[in-house]
């Protein structure tokens, strides 16, 4: 069965690259430039969520992991915070995010990343 991701970026260049590139790798994929999928986060049961810290919306990426990570029913969802901010290691740390990639990224780094907190 196909390991599931929820990708959510706030540029959609950088979104559908790595959108290809993960559903290349045999991801099954759910992308959005939103933080819709995260309300449906139960019933997309993803094993791995890439949030972007600077998506449009009330919140930053962050504060939704966060609330993943607050929450019984989804803290258990390995979740990577991305980021283009020089200090992304501190915010991924203090938002309990298990691992990080600060952009720009290397592909093979980030398929890495999502590789390891996707097992």
């Amino acid at each position: 069965m196909k390991k599931k991701v929820v990708l959510i970026q706030e540029n959609e260049d950088i979104l559908n690259i790595m959108d290809e590139v993960l559903e290349d790798e045999g991801y099954d994929v759910t992308s959005s430039l939103t933080t819709e999928p995260i309300e449906q986060i139960e019933e997309i049961d993803p094993d791995v969520v890439v949030v972007d810290d600077h998506i449009k919306g009330p919140k930053k990426g962050s504060q939704v992991i966060k609330e993943l990570k607050s929450d019984p029913e989804t803290e258990d969802v390995s979740s990577v915070l991305t980021s283009t901010a020089h200090n992304i290691a501190k915010t991924a740390e203090d938002c309990m995010a298990d691992d990080f990639i600060q952009k720009p990224f290397d592909i093979d780094h980030m398929i890495d990343v999502v590789r390891k907190n996707a097992e």
